[in-house]
């Protein structure tokens, strides 16, 4: 039985992959080349991460990248920034709410294009 390449049809994705990769190659930063892989892997493999994982692994104005989404169950205690290819809506309001930050990927690209000081949870 073969099993068939799958291709990424949504456009953002397939552009903030590619912007992973570029930023990887013109920065020296692995960091991105590595989220870059876990976005080309098939969606169903993608991160869904909790607000208490990340409470319970991230401390205060740390910077957390998630290669997929985050879900808003648990309770965020720190300021920290997060980006993720996307968010629930609760989500996003409890980490307003904790003084935290709701970055895109793209975002953070721009912002930090070293990838220094940055987590990847999943």
């Amino acid at each position: 039985m073969k099993t068939r390449a799958s291709k990424k049809t949504n456009p953002r994705l397939v552009n903030l992959i590619s912007l992973l990769k570029d930023a990887s190659r013109q920065n020296g930063a692995n960091i991105w080349r590595d989220i870059a892989t876990r976005l080309e892997a098939p969606a169903r493999n993608y991160a869904e991460v909790n607000l208490s994982k990340i409470n319970r692994y991230a401390g205060n104005g740390e910077t957390i990248v998630v290669p997929g989404k985050v879900l808003g169950s648990g309770i965020l205690e720190n300021g920290v920034r997060i980006a993720a290819l996307n968010f629930s809506q609760s989500a996003e309001t409890k980490i307003r709410e904790a003084k935290g930050q709701v970055l895109t990927i793209e975002e953070l690209i721009r912002d930090n294009p070293q990838g220094s000081k940055i987590r990847i949870l999943r």
